[in-house]
């Protein structure tokens, strides 16, 4: 990827705050409290302002100091959520393999919106930050375009798709959820309940639903529609999940969730209401978040590589930052890791 060419001296080279003003058919002023602060503007206005901005190209005198030294020794990484664990020791860790060549790392979280990430981005391109790191391959089309027309070094992760046009960091979300399924079918399961993340711009959570469908499939165990169910990362969301799925007249003797925090939902329903966990039903996640391996009992799970995934994304910002060349792919491996939440079903 291309460093981030010098701003030039001359002023008609570069757009001005009174050009995107002009543009967005507003004041200066409001450009710059547009700036400072976007909440303070008015929905219509600040869509105008944001598209003269990113048509234009513009960066603030702050931030174009910073573009034209070529480094604010900033990076900024944008997380679907902040609510759970998901994502915190990935990030901890590329967070500490950038504080050690030296830059400050900016957070923010778009609550899994792609216009909401497109908004932060932006921020952080307007303050100037050397790189970004997003979640998943799932993005605005404009993001794209935004960081690519101002050479923004980025990288994708939590995914990885070696056909994939934009740089990446991460593993097969389809394969490892197919493992997963495979161990079950092993070891005796042919009835499955499904408990997904929102699938809708969630590469991870789509690719995770069709590894297990496309397996299953491949097995010839068919599994009926109201035995696969959506919902938010949230454990009372999957709680009543599960409540639905035990209660059918053909229930379910495994259940695979998206994330360990669907996991721990179900399994916590299925403590209440008296289902043994593994004896009537195995539950599984994906993750291997902390707590994972002692709740009781103990979450079979798949082993993201989250921290080795944070030190390689930071790795590749930094590559890029000093002119290095570097592969735009990296895959690495999840492990399935069997507990005491699964076991063959009771004949």
């Amino acid at each position: 990827m291309p460093k981030r060419k010098r701003l030039q001296n001359n002023h008609t080279s570069s757009p001005t705050l009174h050009d995107v003003a002009e543009l967005a058919e507003v004041s200066t002023a409001t450009v710059s409290r547009y700036l400072s602060n976007a909440d303070l503007v008015r929905e219509e206005r600040r869509n105008r302002i944001r598209d003269a901005v990113e048509k234009l190209g513009y960066i603030p005198h702050g931030a174009a100091q910073a573009l034209a030294s070529q480094r604010s020794r900033t990076i900024g990484v944008i997380v679907p959520t902040l609510d759970n664990a998901i994502f915190a020791k990935g990030i901890q860790a590329f967070q500490e393999h950038l504080q050690d060549a030296g830059y400050t790392l900016f957070i923010a979280s778009s609550d899994y919106s792609p216009d909401e990430e497109r908004t932060q981005a932006e921020r952080l391109i307007l303050r100037g930050v050397d790189g970004v790191m997003l979640i998943g391959q799932d993005h605005h089309p404009r993001l794209y375009e935004r960081l690519r027309a101002s050479n923004m070094p980025f990288v994708n992760t939590w995914s990885f798709d070696p056909d994939s046009p934009h740089p990446c960091v991460g593993f097969d979300n389809f394969d490892a959820a197919s493992r997963q399924i495979k161990y079950l079918i092993d070891i005796g399961h042919r009835k499955f309940g499904v408990i997904s993340g929102i699938t809708r711009d969630n590469d991870r959570a789509r690719d995770r639903l069709s590894g297990v469908l496309e397996t299953l499939s491949e097995h010839k165990i068919d599994i009926a529609r109201d035995m696969i169910h959506e919902c938010a990362y949230s454990v009372s969301d999957s709680r009543q999940v599960m409540k639905r799925l035990m209660a059918a007249k053909k229930r379910p003797t495994a259940v695979v969730c998206g994330n360990d925090v669907l996991a721990y939902g179900a399994m916590l329903e299925c403590q209440a209401t008296g289902i043994s966990v593994p004896n009537t039903v195995s539950v599984t996640g994906f993750d291997d978040l902390p707590l994972s391996k002692h709740i009781q009992p103990p979450l079979t799970t798949m082993q993201v590589p989250s921290e080795d995934m944070g030190r390689a994304a930071a790795d590749y910002l930094l590559a890029l930052l000093n002119g290095e060349t570097v592969p735009d792919h990296t895959e690495l491996e999840v492990n399935l890791v069997v507990r005491g939440s699964t076991a063959p079903p009771q004949k």
